[in-house]
């Protein structure tokens, strides 16, 4: 009786395991962000960019009469000014910065996206953000620079969490330090294998989706070029519902570790889509990508060469 009692108990434990495991893969819908909706879910930061761009990020007014920003239908459009010479000792070129009012720790946020920034000089972001940076955590989706194909998916925190250079994705790693502190804010980063997962690449097979699920144990990102057979239905049909457990391997994979307890490192976050120039990242690049001149003279001086500077949103959903 005692070891058929045992048996019974380790089943019951196990079948619930199971359930909370398959509870944990299965989200349903709390927000769907459709062209006009963008307006609504997101606020217009006019703030000094942080990765000291050449950029001027305007308020919703000034974004709208400029034409920064557009919706219509099932689009939703935030681009750069791309008809302004710029002065040397004056202003970036005008560009937006949005952040959710909301903020999100467990959840999947998918978004499915027609067309994004391109151009030297360039440095478009999708990214997640908590509100004491880095203590709790960046988590970047979709970044690059330059038009440099992939993608790189990157998390910041603070002191004291690393990555193992191994581990179940198919992007590379390119960094296992997440700490962003005494001036270096290189992350761990993942760099995607897909050409079509960044810049001209992306915009010439009309996009696809990028997804991002976040719990205490992990973080994981996907990608889907929009001419892929293995769209998991319920992220090209935007349902009510996502099973993750579905989705095949991440690209990239930030498991919770004794070297780094994603819990304690990672708060709740703000989604923000943003498009800065040169700066940090674009500008430390740009000699070695390819572009001409110097990258703040080209994005004072070229201002028809950012007409392709835009992001074209179909939708973005957040499931909880």
């Amino acid at each position: 009786m005692a070891s058929t009692s045992s048996s019974l108990m380790q089943l019951a434990l196990y079948l619930l395991a199971c359930a909370l495991s398959a509870r944990a893969e299965s989200y349903s819908l709390s927000s769907s962000v459709v062209g006009t909706q963008f307006n609504d879910a997101f606020e217009y930061q006019a703030i000094a960019d942080p990765s000291h761009g050449r950029v001027n990020y305007v308020d919703a007014s000034t974004a709208k009469s400029k034409n920064l920003t557009y919706a219509h239908g099932d689009t939703f459009i935030l681009r750069a000014d791309h008809t302004s010479y710029l002065s040397s000792n004056g202003p970036g070129r005008d560009s937006v910065h949005l952040t959710t009012t909301a903020t999100y720790s467990t959840h999947v946020v998918v978004f499915d996206i027609r067309h994004m920034p391109q151009g030297c000089g360039t440095w478009p972001a999708v990214w997640e953000v908590g509100a004491d940076w880095p203590n709790e955590g960046e988590i970047d989706i979709i970044e690059g620079v330059n038009d440099a194909s992939p993608n790189q998916v990157t998390v910041h925190t603070g002191s004291g969490c690393s990555m193992p250079s191994e581990r179940a994705q198919t992007g590379s790693t390119t960094t296992t330090t997440c700490t962003s502190s005494n001036g270096d804010n290189s992350g761990c980063g993942v760099r995607d294998k897909d050409d079509d997962s960044f810049g001209p690449d992306f915009n010439s097979i009309g996009g696809g989706w990028y997804a991002m699920e976040r719990t205490s144990s992990f973080v994981k990102v996907w990608f889907w070029p929009r001419n892929s057979g293995s769209v998991p239905g319920d992220v090209r049909n935007g349902g009510s519902g996502v099973d993750t457990g579905g989705w095949g391997t991440p690209v990239a994979y930030f498991p919770s570790t004794s070297q780094c307890d994603l819990e304690s490192h990672l708060g709740p976050m703000s989604v923000i889509i943003n498009l800065t120039f040169c700066g940090d990242w674009a500008g430390a690049a740009y000699s070695n990508s390819g572009c001409p001149g110097s990258c703040v003279d080209y994005v004072n001086n070229n201002p028809s060469a950012f007409a392709d500077a835009y992001f074209d949103f179909a939708s973005m959903r957040i499931y909880e």
